[in-house]
């Protein structure tokens, strides 16, 4: 049967007992498939360019207009004419499709990337971490289609936020790492982010460090806190004895409540960094020896290589009475509640910041004061790097201004 494969031709047609078929008039190889059950799909049939005789399934009736399933079968003509199989070629798109899939940042990261950087880098979790959250919106993205344009459309949202340039460019900057990694594993043909240039930031920031008033706050707010938290245990285990339960240790009996204020006060004493005081351990801590001092291991420093701190007064006490209320059987100096290492202490700094009205002051920047104090007593800039752990000069060189008199001295050599 033929006709011209119309809407309304459409609404005419009937089931038959058996298949049949209706051939378009005007367009050569398109026609629609009828079944006893009343179902109606488009074909285009055609031969390749081995004379093979085949058909193409553009689609069913109740989901494909005849006027879409005509440019369909239009398209597929082109096709032929050009020596290109339709059924291939869809075969292709589909495999191209199926590869792309496989291909989005989020399966790359889940079976190629995390993999990799979990074995290979000590802070490999919290990378996977800063990737998944900062570029979630990429995630079902093909590695492929990030280019320059999204990413410079990405940093610009981030500075809106009122992002630092230096926090923008180190995100960007683990993106890189991973796209590196697609183009070394043969994955992309070469690096989308190639030509992305970083945002301009200062190269001598301002450090944070505590003056004397706002040092003094929080050693009294640390203070108060240890004697709030033994005040409230000695008054649960008044509750705890009226009722005949079993009493918690009494805090009054230990030099601090928790871990908070020595991990705070080693933090400013030492300059280590927060996952090496995290994971410093008590055969770390020489505290017997002539000249006291800990050693910061390898695979917890950042730059990969073993430094030994000498322990102040201050610090070789602090571990002294911390010590003495810590398990015999201890591993970790500063162990969460349940003996492993501590995630985060996030909230108690923030309540002891708040309780000592200290303002805009990380964790990290107790780092920052350590360094800062040292320089500004004349320790020369080489051995505070040393004490720092600092891979080279120019990131103590931020300390530098500091230095008393260092530049008036020098002008004054001028006479």
């Amino acid at each position: 049967m033929k006709a011209r494969i119309t809407k309304s031709f459409l609404k005419n047609l009937e089931p038959k007992d058996k298949p049949y078929e209706v051939v378009d008039t005007q367009l050569n190889g398109f026609l629609i498939r009828i079944q006893p059950s009343g179902s109606m799909t488009y074909y285009f049939a055609y031969r390749n360019k081995e004379g093979v005789k085949k058909r193409y399934r553009i689609g069913a009736v109740n989901s494909v207009t005849p006027q879409q399933a005509r440019d369909a079968a239009e398209m597929c003509s082109s096709q032929v004419i050009r020596g290109i199989d339709p059924q291939v070629r869809k075969k292709e798109i589909k495999q191209e499709a199926e590869l792309r899939k496989l291909k989005t940042l989020q399966n790359f990261l889940d079976m190629q990337y995390e993999p990799w950087i979990l074995t290979h880098r000590k802070r490999g979790r919290d990378t996977m971490q800063v990737i998944r959250n900062r570029f979630a919106s990429f995630l079902t993205t093909s590695i492929e289609d990030i280019n320059v344009l999204k990413i410079e459309q990405w940093r610009r949202e981030r500075v809106k936020e009122g992002k630092a340039s230096t926090t923008i460019n180190r995100q960007v900057a683990a993106l890189r790492a991973v796209l590196s990694k697609a183009v070394e594993w043969d994955f992309l043909e070469h690096h989308p982010l190639e030509k992305l240039k970083p945002l301009k930031v200062n190269r001598t920031p301002l450090v944070r460090y505590l003056n004397s008033d706002e040092e003094e706050r929080l050693f009294a707010a640390l203070e108060e806190r240890d004697g709030e938290l033994k005040e409230a245990r000695s008054r649960g285990n008044q509750w705890r004895k009226q009722r005949g339960y079993e009493l918690k240790p009494d805090l009054y009996e230990f030099y601090y409540a928790d871990r908070m204020s020595p991990m705070i006060i080693v933090s400013l004493k030492t300059g280590l960094r927060q996952g090496e005081t995290i994971g410093l351990r008590w055969a770390d801590v020489h505290m017997n020896h002539a000249s006291p001092y800990l050693t910061v291991r390898a695979e917890q420093a950042k730059s990969s290589r073993v430094r030994h701190v000498p322990l102040s007064p201050t610090a070789l006490a602090t571990f002294i009475n911390w010590r003495g209320q810590c398990s015999k059987k201890a591993i970790l100096v500063f162990p969460s509640h349940s003996g492993e290492k501590l995630n985060n202490v996030k909230k108690a700094w923030k309540s002891i910041l708040k309780k000592a009205e200290i303002e805009n002051f990380r964790w990290h920047d107790m780092r920052h004061d350590f360094a800062s104090k040292l320089v500004m007593k004349g320790v020369p800039l080489n051995t505070v790097r040393e004490l720092c752990g600092h891979a080279d000069l120019n990131t103590t060189l931020r300390y530098a201004h500091l230095a008393p008199d260092h530049k008036a001295e020098a002008i004054a050599l001028l006479g």
